[in-house]
């Protein structure tokens, strides 16, 4: 018995255990913090003599980290209530030239796909995939959105439940 309530003292001790809480920053340091809109940057720039899949993979990637707080991660659930497909144009540089709406049922879907892809530019540039006589290409991405208007991008996604 003495041994049991020795054992359970020791194990309440350790559950109450916790790390320490960061560290303050002093309000000094607070005050020059500059909160403003996001200053431009330059497209990233894949490998050279990209195949298309691997530009598209590319540009999914590049999405997703533009929208993480629009995204969902996991298994796409099995109906999903929106599905919206655009057509997205991209000069050399990986300059949007052009974003539509090609099948769409859900109107604010839509409004969320095209919002995504403007915060998304510019693209990585399409190295070895545009042709010097047209100075862009289209291709096509597919967002699938669960019930709270997430996506996730065909490109990347998983297998549907």
């Amino acid at each position: 018995m003495n041994i049991l309530l020795r054992f359970l003292v020791l194990l309440a001790f350790l559950g109450g255990c916790t790390s320490p809480p960061p560290p303050a920053v002093p309000v000094e340091e607070r005050s020059n913090i500059h909160v403003g809109p996001p200053t431009p940057t330059a497209a990233p720039v894949p490998p050279p003599s990209l195949t298309l899949d691997a530009y598209k993979t590319h540009v999914a990637r590049h999405i997703l980290e533009r929208n993480a707080e629009r995204t969902f991660t996991g298994r796409l659930p099995p109906l999903l209530p929106a599905i919206v497909v655009v057509n997205i144009t991209v000069d050399k540089e990986g300059q949007l030239q052009d974003v539509r709406v090609q099948r769409s049922r859900d109107p604010d879907a839509s409004r969320v796909a095209l919002a995504s892809m403007l915060r998304s530019g510019p693209l990585p540039r399409p190295e070895g995939l545009v042709a010097d006589n047209t100075g862009a290409m289209t291709f096509s991405e597919t967002f699938l959105f669960d019930r709270d208007y997430r996506f996730q991008l065909r490109t990347l996604a998983g297998p549907q439940d």
